[in-house]
């Protein structure tokens, strides 16, 4: 019975030493990882992702690297401005893994070093920029940060991706300065908006009054320039008329009789004027031939037999 217990405990103890092996020997490396190997305390090689097989008791994996990007979170520092403002910033690092032998032999800890490296530099960036610029320029602050640790990071084995501000923390006093500031730029923005739409608006009053002087000019043009055309219409078509008429009478006066006709129609007008001019007037100047119509009409008709040669 002593004999099957001793015998149960070798084989349970030689099934522990094989697993024991095995476990020692076989090593699986998951994807976008390095496993660091020493021998004998000393390095030994790399190991990509996939099945291993070490040397138990002589190889062992003394580190274990991400090859993933990494996100750092760089606390808050006070930082001072070159116009002597302090203000607190804190960021975000990004960094990756390149060369796992640096990254394990090179320094201590690059996450720790790359964030004290980040926060010194943020400090020295931001020292030479004015309070103002940390606002404005924040890209090109986070690319002189980046140059910087890239520099410094290359013999940890460590590429430094990006570093973004997170947050910029101002003084009570600073930020109702910069809240009055900005409150006297929105009201004088206001202001100018409001000038230039008050000048704008003057600007199209004194064109639509210009406008209507100009409409109201040119419909005066127009009006004067159709009167003078209807004036020189009207005295054309009267020339006309009168000519017409003095052609038909010069007809008329060539017909049988048209002599004494006209004789008698130039006696009556004669006659007639005569007596609205006594109507009119208390003072009356009389023609010494008036006792004689007869001839005054005489020489009338003279008058126009004379003047018909002529119209013809």
């Amino acid at each position: 019975m002593a004999q099957i217990d001793i015998n149960t405990i070798l084989m349970a103890g030689f099934a522990l030493a094989v697993i024991i092996m095995i476990v020692k020997t076989a090593r699986v490396v998951p994807q976008k990882s390095n496993f660091v190997i020493e021998r004998l305390g000393k390095y030994s090689r790399t190991l990509d992702s996939g099945f291993h097989i070490l040397i138990p008791f002589i190889d062992k994996v003394a580190y274990i690297h991400s090859l993933k990007e990494e996100v750092i979170d760089v606390q808050r520092q006070t930082c001072v401005t070159r116009d002597n403002i302090q203000v607190g910033i804190d960021g975000i690092l990004y960094l990756q893994v390149i060369d796992p032998h640096k990254a394990s032999y090179g320094i201590n800890n690059y996450r720790y070093a790359s964030a004290q490296l980040a926060q010194t530099t943020m400090r020295s960036v931001i020292g030479q920029t004015d309070l103002d610029k940390t606002f404005e320029e924040r890209a090109k602050i986070n690319e002189e940060v980046v140059k910087a640790l890239d520099e410094a990071a290359a013999p940890w084995g460590v590429k430094v991706l990006r570093y973004e501000i997170a947050d910029i923390e101002l003084p009570l006093s600073i930020k109702d300065a910069l809240e009055q500031q900005m409150r006297a730029e929105r009201e004088r923005r206001a202001a100018i908006a409001r000038s230039e739409g008050e000048r704008q608006a003057m600007i199209n009053v004194s064109e639509g009054q210009k406008q209507e002087v100009i409409n109201l000019s040119e419909g005066d043009k127009m009006r004067q320039i159709n009167e003078a055309e209807g004036r020189a219409r009207e005295i054309e078509l009267i020339a006309i008329a009168t000519a017409e008429g003095l052609r038909k009478i010069a007809e008329a006066i060539n017909q049988p009789g048209g002599s004494e006709a006209v004789s008698l129609r130039v006696a009556e007008q004669y006659v007639k004027e005569f007596g609205n001019l006594a109507k009119t007037n208390n003072t009356m100047i009389v023609p010494a031939e008036l006792a004689n119509i007869g001839g005054a009409v005489a020489g009338l008709t003279e008058i126009l037999r004379v003047a018909q040669p002529r119209a013809k």
